[in-house]
């Protein structure tokens, strides 16, 4: 086979097309994430904390104390950005949050799926037994005949 027509079977197939709509949709889902974190929950949480802010929160490591984060950048001092660390770990929280309960919701408005069970029938152990069954029904009657002696009313 070809590379081309090989690359033609690979591209065809249902998984491939079906992941790209997936990232398609997935990145699209994402910004509406993201901006139901960043334009509607931050400002809510920014209000309940009192308009705190974790950015300026950090440790420069050249023993000087600066206003800002922006003012350390520009002196060019090594910053340890915990309040970033702790901002990026709310937004995350935020984010998987509101993933939730979009997915919950949008679980809501789904079709409920039929299942249908079907019967697995009998295991291997069930059916040898059923095979031995069905011999020893078939088999002609052996009993007392089988040592000379003659059955009642023959």
């Amino acid at each position: 086979m070809s590379f081309v027509s090989e690359f033609k079977e690979f591209i065809s197939k249902g998984n491939v097309l079906d992941l790209a709509v997936g990232v398609i949709i997935g990145g699209t889902f994402g910004n509406i994430v993201k901006s139901l974190t960043d334009d509607v929950l931050m400002p809510l949480l920014s209000i309940l904390t009192g308009g705190l802010d974790f950015k300026d929160w950090f440790l420069a490591l050249d023993g000087t104390s600066y206003k800002t984060l922006e003012e350390a950048k520009k002196a060019g001092a090594a910053t340890v950005n915990y309040g970033l660390f702790l901002n990026a770990i709310i937004v995350f929280l935020l984010m998987a949050f509101a993933i939730f309960w979009l997915v919950k919701i949008a679980n809501r408005f789904k079709r409920p799926q039929q299942v249908v069970v079907a019967d697995p029938g009998p295991t291997k152990e069930q059916q040898l037994l059923m095979d031995i069954r069905d011999a020893l029904r078939s088999r002609p009657e052996a009993g007392a005949s089988d040592q000379g002696v003659g059955r009642v009313g023959r």
